[in-house]
């Protein structure tokens, strides 16, 4: 942030306890404090609570007592609205500066699918959730779309200076908010979320915290960004599925699904559901899959604990029906299936696919269309 000019509090990463003692000499105020935040990717951290008991998730704190406070934090996992009641581990803490600060704002740069562009949010009031701002200060949120092929206007950038309420130089208030809006364009980004935007003693603004998003889609043109990314904090199956361009999301249900098109997919845990089951996961191998991802596919959904059956739904348009069954037996053969084996093709080279299933030798469930798919992989658990 501070690279396109935002005003930032100074801190330092620290991984250890020997760079957070560094850390906390380095930014301690003249009344001996720092802020130590626990670095995960989920919000509401303040009103976390670790699993060794310790509540919250940023705390001020004197010097004298940083060391003992960070034992506690470091290698924890930290639970908060947003994490589920799994939590996040705190692999990192960041050591920083205590800021004078007057007053709190909240300030989010979102893609918005209405404008079919970037929508700024800001409300006068911050430091908290802005589903709690919008509940309680609907009058005060205001939205303002930017045409992605101009960019951020002088007069935009004023008008939410305004709608903040800033009393400090608004000249410099606006500069602040096209520095963000800039960050969020050459960034890729998906969400810029200061919460809070705050003023200090000066009138200055300063985004005293912050949570971004980054499209996946422009890694290849943001590796420096993506280089960064912390995989302890994501699902391990989902690290897994994104080596092999599979598209993954872990649920809480019992029947693994693989399926080819994300409607389709969605279709499939739809219909499992109406009949009495619940989906693992969501999982789409994508319209052109080769045998080396369906075998990744298989070892993600057998690797999983919770997964007492697995449903195959492929629809062969440019997939054909065929070189699917191929792939689905040869990669049950070497992952071994412990669990029923439900699969329902359709569209090209159909025939000669389920020939392939029922001359494998395995114990393959197949299926005529969805419904008796869904029916036979719920009815395998029973």
């Amino acid at each position: 942030m501070s690279k396109f000019g935002v005003n930032v509090p100074p801190g330092i990463p620290a991984h250890n306890l020997d760079e957070v003692k560094k850390a906390v000499d380095q930014m301690a105020d003249e009344k001996g404090e720092v802020v130590i935040k626990s670095q995960i990717l989920a919000g509401g951290r303040g009103l976390g609570k670790f699993t060794n008991g310790l509540q919250g998730g940023v705390h001020i704190v004197s010097k004298a007592k940083a060391l003992e406070l960070a034992k506690q934090m470091l290698g924890g996992t930290l639970v908060t609205k947003q994490t589920g009641p799994a939590g996040k581990p705190v692999n990192t803490l960041l050591v920083a500066k205590k800021m004078k600060l007057k007053r709190e704002m909240y300030f989010a740069i979102l893609l918005d699918r209405k404008s079919a562009g970037p929508m700024m949010i800001g409300c006068s009031e911050g430091g908290t959730s802005i589903e709690d701002l919008a509940e309680k200060f609907p009058e005060k949120i205001i939205k303002i779309p930017i045409d992605i092929r101009v960019g951020i206007t002088d007069a935009q950038a004023m008008k939410m200076v305004e709608g903040l309420a800033v009393t400090g130089d608004k000249a410099a208030a606006a500069k602040q908010i096209k520095a963000l809006y800039t960050l969020f364009d050459k960034c890729d980004c998906t969400m810029v979320e200061v919460n809070p935007l705050a003023e200090g003693l000066d009138g200055s603004l300063i985004a005293a915290d912050a949570k971004l998003g980054f499209d996946d889609n422009a890694a290849y043109r943001q590796k420096a960004i993506f280089d960064m990314r912390d995989e302890s904090q994501i699902d391990p199956r989902e690290v897994a599925a994104s080596k092999y361009d599979l598209n993954y999301i872990g649920l809480d249900g019992s029947i693994g699904c693989m399926v080819n098109g994300a409607g389709l997919a969605m279709a499939t845990m739809d219909i499992i559901k109406m009949h009495g089951g619940a989906p693992a996961n969501f999982l789409d191998v994508g319209g052109s899959a080769n045998e080396q991802q369906v075998v990744e596919a298989f070892k993600i959904l057998t690797d999983d604990k919770q997964v007492k059956a697995i449903l195959v739904n492929i629809f062969g348009g440019i997939m054909k029906c065929d070189v699917i069954a191929s792939g689905i037996v040869n990669a049950a053969k070497q992952v071994g299936v412990k669990v029923p084996l439900v699969v329902r093709l359709e569209g090209t080279n159909v025939a000669r696919g389920k020939e392939i299933l029922a001359t494998s030798g395995m114990t393959i469930i197949t299926a005529d269309d969805l419904d008796d798919a869904a029916k036979k992989a719920v009815a395998s658990i029973a």
